[in-house]
């Protein structure tokens, strides 16, 4: 992943543990201040929240314990790989697109940022400018030229 990648990851941790993890123990205490627990739907939805809030933080922990941070800045620009910016040509319709290539966690497609493990991605891999690709995607194939690489 990116470094901005692995620091949305990290702050969303630190925010988890900070602010969801206390206030759902509150919720919890004040719950089980109303008696008898075995037909208390708010003590039973607030430890289901908390179940909810601990599995993501261990699913946090696990992502930036085995991230691999992948510095764009490092290599050239002649290849299409990880962490560059690429616009492209659609042959198609004639508009330009802009994908920048990113890990799974970080992907949004509708803002341009899309993963390594698409198909569009993995078709631009290794490609240079000019170069014209073809694309397999879930609705047909589409084809593309590489008119820029950057690294934004």
């Amino acid at each position: 992943m990116t470094r901005l990648g692995y620091d949305k990851l990290e702050a969303e941790l630190r925010r988890i543990k900070a602010e969801e993890r206390p206030t759902i123990v509150q919720e919890i205490e004040a719950a089980r201040a109303h008696g008898d627990l075995s037909e208390n739907a708010e003590f039973h939805a607030a430890k289901e929240r908390q179940s909810q809030i601990e599995s993501r933080i261990r699913q946090l922990e696990d992502k930036l314990a085995r991230a691999q941070v992948i510095d764009p800045l490092v290599g050239s620009t002649a290849q299409v790989r990880f962490g560059v910016t690429v616009v492209l040509l659609d042959s198609e319709t004639e508009e330009q697109v802009t994908y920048t290539i990113v890990g799974e966690d970080e992907s949004d497609a509708a803002n341009g940022f899309i993963s390594i493990r698409s198909p569009i991605a993995r078709a631009l891999l290794g490609r240079t400018v000019d170069e014209a690709v073809t694309v397999h995607v879930p609705k047909g194939t589409r084809e593309f030229e590489v008119l820029e690489i950057r690294i934004d």
